[in-house]
């Protein structure tokens, strides 16, 4: 294992140090309270794809990375386990998440595991993906949980699942790897939406191969076509990512279609059994557990709708878009999860979308009505543990039928504190929204000059990637008289107290591809600098950094980069 990238710190005495303390930290709550696929190997040896008619998940034997190497892991989420960095130096603790489980010492256990899950697009299910057609082969194709960790400080539960793995039953005939480029992404977008106060999945470490490559489809070098245009080796990569469960709406919905299709005899009892493991993981704190199955679905179902209500308004906050929020990307425990084709907007556009294959309907301001129906979608699947006509149902009903006005109260909310304004105003962000796309103005750049409550519209002009006409300028300073007038008002006393809550509200750094597309590039011939560069930048987005920093990461898009192939859009090979 090639670590010669890593400086060994010095952990308190109060974090885990040694692999062996780690081992008396591990256990597979999941493993010992759902049920194992009737068909699945207990060696693991399960890597063909094939249909999984019942059971909650597959015993899955990761592929260790050829000659892995250490590319970095996240010092925050280490710390938050009570895991010392010098675990990192561990052979063991490496071979680990790496991906080789071969030699795991007692009472680890040397196979992971995979779970199936169904797929609706807005509330339509599908199939087709399915190489069967039946749903039965369709979920994780390349994600493999390896164990569960109880932070020794907190109790917190985390469960550990190492991306690129390799192939799984669900894998649908792909090798089951995932390459640097998307690796890297991943592993730096999770600890970056952490720190903007996102919801997230995490990323504990990142290792790649030294010796194993894949061709993938991806852009050549300053291409501006839509599709990949050229084939390209990718070193291959295992990111672990962290999070109290990955269960998700397509999960709930895959058994609830058993239920429905009386798939087995045990279809409804393995429902139950998922939401029950859905609660006590995610919902511990807002669901009595003695209190009756009926009233504990529909707690959780209320305490689910505000998650998600807010986690998209956290989403539309700083900017992102999933790119693809089917069901079975919808976490939940209220997460973002799965950064498959993700992007941070940069120039100012409602119908923002950078994966080429996710359609307007997954655009940028089209996530409340996806979200919208991943929620029907999860009710309905509930449902079929309430029998009709019952209040518990009726309720459940109600929840869903809410859901609606009330993710647009929360959306017009955010718009408005983005603007520090008390309530939605539509006489001034509706005018807003065309001013900015006329002038391509920098979302982040944008919202965060105006935190500083400008007195001149001035002030705005770094952030726009188009100059103004005269008659657009005009229009400028009509809107920024209108806006200062309704904040000072509302605030007739102390503005400055205002600022403070906008600049912890508003993001001054933000992810930009054309600044993280070197840093994978540089990693795939050994250089990670750059990647540990905007760990560090990522760690802090709101605060004011170095003059360093700032002329080289608060700064508009070049003309160039902003119709690039792989940088303004990209396909989800990964």
């Amino acid at each position: 294992m090639n670590q010669n990238n890593f400086e060994k710190p010095a952990g308190p005495p109060s974090q885990v140090v040694h692999f062996e303390a780690f081992q008396r930290q591990v256990d597979y709550s999941f493993l010992a309270r759902l049920n194992p696929d009737p068909e699945a190997r207990p060696d693991g040896n399960d890597h063909e794809p094939r249909e999984v008619f019942s059971g909650h998940y597959v015993l899955v034997a990761p592929k260790p990375l050829a000659e892995p190497a250490y590319v970095g892991h996240s010092r925050r989420l280490f710390d938050e386990i009570g895991l010392s960095d010098q675990l990192i130096q561990d052979q063991e603790f490496c071979r680990i998440f790496s991906g080789d489980l071969s030699a795991a010492p007692p009472p680890l256990k040397q196979v992971g595991w995979a779970t199936g899950y169904a797929l609706s697009i807005y509330g339509t299910e599908y199939s087709q993906q399915c190489p069967f057609g039946t749903g039965n082969g369709y979920g994780d194709g390349r994600a493999i949980s390896v164990l569960e960790v109880q932070s020794p400080r907190t109790g917190k539960r985390w469960e550990m699942q190492l991306k690129g793995g390799g192939p799984t039953p669900y894998c649908r005939g792909a090798d089951g790897r995932a390459v640097l480029r998307s690796s890297v992404r991943e592993f730096l977008a999770q600890e970056f939406m952490h720190e903007l106060g996102v919801p997230t999945s995490r990323s504990l470490t990142l290792f790649v191969s030294t010796k194993e490559s894949v061709r993938r489809p991806w852009y050549s070098q300053g291409s501006w076509a839509l599709e990949p245009d050229t084939m390209v080796d990718n070193p291959v990569a295992i990111t672990t990512r962290v999070a109290p469960s990955f269960l998700r709406v397509g999960q709930l919905e895959l058994f609830a279609r058993r239920v429905r299709n009386n798939a087995h005899p045990g279809a409804r009892e393995e429902l139950r059994l998922i939401v029950a493991h859905a609660i006590e993981r995610e919902y511990g704190e807002d669901v009595d557990p003695n209190s009756p199955l009926t009233d504990q679905v529909v707690a959780f179902a209320r305490s689910f709708a505000q998650r998600l209500i807010e986690l998209v308004g956290h989403w539309l906050r700083v900017g992102y878009c999933q790119g693809n929020f089917n069901s079975d990307n919808c976490a939940l425990g209220g997460f973002t999860l799965d950064y498959g084709p993700f992007g941070f907007m940069e120039g100012f556009e409602l119908g923002f979308q950078p994966w080429i294959g996710g359609g307007q309907h997954f655009s940028f301001f089209n996530q409340p009505a996806a979200a919208v129906a991943n929620f029907s979608t999860f009710c309905g699947s509930l449902s079929q543990l309430i029998p009709q006509g019952t209040l518990a149902h009726d309720q459940l009903m109600e929840v869903r039928d809410n859901f609606t006005e009330a993710m647009q109260n929360h959306v017009q909310n955010v718009l408005a504190t983005k603007l520090g304004l008390e309530k939605f105003d539509r006489e001034v962000i509706v005018p807003l929204f065309k001013l900015l796309e006329t002038s391509e103005a920098d979302f982040t750049i944008f919202f965060r000059e105006l935190s500083h409550l400008p007195e001149n519209p001035l002030a705005l002009r770094r952030s726009f990637a188009v100059e103004p006409s005269a008659s657009a300028w005009e229009e400028w300073k009509t809107w920024f008289a209108l806006w200062r007038g309704r904040v000072c008002q509302q605030n007739p006393q102390d503005l400055s107290a205002l600022v403070e809550r906008l600049l912890l509200f508003n993001p001054k750094y933000t992810w930009r591809e054309w600044l993280v597309a070197p840093a994978y590039q540089l990693a795939a011939r050994g250089d990670y600098t750059l990647i540990r560069e905007l760990q560090s930048v990522f760690s802090r987005p709101y605060d004011e950094q170095s003059q360093e920093v700032e002329e080289k990461y608060y700064r508009l898009r070049p003309a160039e980069q902003r119709r690039l192939g792989g940088i303004s859009h990209y396909s989800c090979s990964s």
